[in-house]
């Protein structure tokens, strides 16, 4: 549940967005990423979102069909256009993103009456994220549809702290709190833990995130120490990062979200999901797109089997290849320093994610039997 808009990626690399000549334009949204990562997985996915009533909505409307993504909950706006986001390229590990959501992004505009709470009550697993709670009606739609879901198995909290997104970022804490009553996972980096929950420590931001109330795992991505996982039952995994040929980091975290999802619906072991969830934001950190990038299971297990994120170009069909940006080999978990689009792959960019307009929401959600 939450934002939707378009990508568009510059088909340069290492050179700021004042030099760039040619733009390649992608499906975009944190939430619509981990819908589709999911898709890729064989999950059967729906978003609840909204785009401007014009072409580049009728776009992303066509494209997450084309992903097998449900959009029958997504509905258009007519007030407000559909947001375009920029990035720069400066693989390894800087990606600034400029957003374009003035006056008001679409996706900010879900109202609590128009939610189809069967379908979220009836999904197995529902997402959503800390920039659904950015602004209102968003803010309480996003409380609402949480709440329908109290004890349903997985409802997941993607933390996704953006500041930019937010006019008062003090305040923010609060709906942390209120989200995380609901969420049964609750997933962030050290810099989202520190503001939902005070605390940066990995194993204390683990451990506050479990004391929130419904919260029964916690997923604390570290940077390049890689990802650490805490169950509510004692189980504790802490796997580290894969090697890749960093393109663009931007979409490593939604892929890390939809394996995530994809494990957790399959049962397996916590350890095996962190592996299969790495793998997944490595393989999408080695190329250029996020939507058309995320790997299916065939990759994944390439991956793993060959320890790098980085396949050969026959596995990559259709990512949108990026001339001339191979970069030295680099761990890179969805943890990692490098900038998320949606699901933060790891710290924020100190000053440069600029958004010339303020909040944004939440993320992908699973509605029907995986």
């Amino acid at each position: 549940m939450g934002r939707l808009g378009v990508d568009l990626y510059p088909l340069q690399t290492g050179v700021g967005l004042d030099r760039v000549d040619t733009f390649r334009k992608f499906l975009g949204g944190s939430p619509a990423n981990v819908a589709v990562a999911a898709a890729r997985l064989g999950r059967r996915t729906a978003l609840i979102s909204r785009t401007g009533a014009d072409p580049f909505g009728a776009y992303l409307r066509r494209e997450l069909k084309g992903f097998a993504v449900d959009d029958r909950w997504v509905t258009e706006v007519d007030a407000y256009p559909t947001p375009v986001t920029f990035c720069a390229l400066f693989p390894p590990d800087d990606f600034p993103l400029y957003f374009y959501r003035r006056p008001q992004a679409p996706d900010l505009e879900i109202r609590p009456h128009e939610l189809d709470l069967d379908a979220i009550r009836a999904a197995r697993v529902f997402w959503a994220t800390g920039t659904g709670l950015s602004a209102e009606p968003s803010r309480t739609a996003t409380l609402e549809a949480l709440r329908a879901r109290s004890g349903r198995e997985v409802t997941v909290l993607d933390l996704d702290w953006r500041p930019m997104f937010w006019t008062d970022p003090a305040a923010a804490r609060p709906y942390y709190t209120e989200a995380l009553r609901h969420a049964t996972v609750a997933v962030g980096n050290l810099d989202e833990c520190e503001v939902a929950t005070g605390e940066r420590e990995p194993e204390a931001a683990a451990r506050a995130l479990l004391a929130t109330g419904a919260v029964r795992l916690a997923v604390v991505k570290q940077g390049p120490a890689g990802v650490l996982a805490l169950a509510a039952d004692g189980t504790r995994a802490e796997v580290p990062p894969l090697p890749v040929e960093v393109v663009n980091g931007l979409g490593a975290g939604d892929a890390f979200g939809g394996a995530l999802v994809d494990g957790l619906l399959a049962g397996r072991d916590l350890g095996t999901v962190l592996r299969r969830a790495n793998a997944a934001g490595a393989i999408v950190a080695g190329r250029l797109a996020c939507a058309p990038a995320m790997p299916d299971a065939t990759e994944i297990a390439e991956a793993l089997a060959a320890g790098n994120g980085t396949l050969p170009e026959a596995s990559a069909a259709g990512s949108g290849a990026s001339p001339g940006a191979s970069v030295p080999s680099r761990g890179v978990s969805p943890g990692a320093s490098v900038p998320s689009h949606g699901v933060s792959p790891g710290a924020s960019v100190p000053g440069r994610g600029v958004s010339p307009d303020g909040p944004a929401p939440g993320r992908g959600a699973l509605p029907e039997p995986g």
